[in-house]
């Protein structure tokens, strides 16, 4: 049983940071997922990929899977790089890219 912990990303539908704080542990996938033959849903026994946890920390989240034994892997959250950019500086005359419509 494995399973990684992260910190979720903003989404991309809303400009707020709701959910993005906490840091969730996300168990893996153990068997592969089955198509069935009559109605074409996709299904599978492994009920542990329903179970997401979160946790106030990165600690806490590791911490818990050192505690019930689960091997775990961490990936580091990608904070986005903010450029400061102002309406004025489309209309600079040092401008390197020529303004066009």
């Amino acid at each position: 049983m494995s399973a990684k912990i992260y910190r979720p990303a903003k989404t991309a539908m809303q400009s707020g940071k709701a959910k993005t704080h906490l840091w969730v542990l996300e168990f893996d996938q153990e068997s592969p997922r089955k198509i069935d033959p009559i109605m074409g849903y996709t299904s599978s026994g492994d009920t542990r990929q329903q179970v997401k946890l979160t946790f106030e920390t990165q600690e806490l989240a590791e911490a818990y899977a050192q505690r019930n034994g689960i091997e775990y892997r961490v990936i580091a959250p990608k904070d986005p790089v903010r450029q400061v950019v102002a309406y004025p500086d489309n209309f600079r005359y040092t401008r390197t890219q020529p303004w066009t419509h």
